[in-house]
């Protein structure tokens, strides 16, 4: 039995509706269990946090992979940022808290960085390098790892599941994944994917020497 619960206001429950009326089954579950595993990782290390903001968080993170909240030129995590900054200014939250979610979303595929940050921030990255990854795997129990699941499911391959769907939500922008761990999800799908070099820019530059 989970000792954490998805937070429960209203806030919350219009988060939930938004998000499963516009993700995959597949990205709504994923999106759920970020939020329980960053939230159990925030209890195992004593982070204190407000759980309504790390579940805004954990819930638009991926938002940016659908088609109602892809731009076509931004990073897709910038996207889903973004969608949560509207949603959240809509709803009156304080520009501080926002400026919070926003960074946790945007950062959240930029490993090394966010568990050095505010707590809602290194809790988002935490949950998502749990249940894409794994990297934490064995830093929670049997019994905390299988209440995650049977309260939001992973598909039978999931592993592939997710590939897939990140290579859907960013195959028609691959110059958004210069630089992040995106680039390996084309180059896995795409033969004809060419990887951007951050040697090749700096020496094509208009600089002389």
């Amino acid at each position: 039995m989970l000792t954490i619960k998805t937070p429960d206001s209203k806030l919350a429950r219009e988060i939930s509706e938004l998000i499963r009326d516009t993700e995959s089954e597949l990205l709504f579950n994923h999106s759920n269990r970020v939020y329980l595993f960053g939230a159990l990782a925030g209890q195992h290390r004593g982070l204190h946090y407000d759980p309504e903001l790390l579940f805004a968080g954990a819930m638009f993170h991926d938002i940016g992979l659908t088609s109602n909240y892809s731009s076509s030129h931004e990073r897709f995590e910038v996207d889903g940022a973004n969608a949560a900054k509207d949603f959240l200014l809509s709803r009156g939250i304080a520009p501080a808290d926002i400026d919070t979610v926003w960074t946790a979303i945007a950062l959240h595929t930029t490993p090394g960085i966010p568990k050095y940050m505010h707590p809602v921030i290194a809790l988002v990255t935490a949950g998502v390098e749990m249940d894409v990854l794994g990297l934490t795997y064995n830093e929670y129990s049997d019994a905390e790892r299988e209440a995650v699941v049977k309260s939001f499911p992973r598909s039978p391959q999931f592993k592939e599941d997710i590939i897939e769907a990140f290579y859907d939500g960013i195959k028609n922008k691959p110059e958004t994944t210069f630089g992040n761990v995106k680039a390996d999800v084309l180059a896995d799908k795409d033969p004809h994917f060419h990887r951007g070099n951050f040697c090749s820019v700096i020496r094509c530059s208009h600089w002389i020497g």
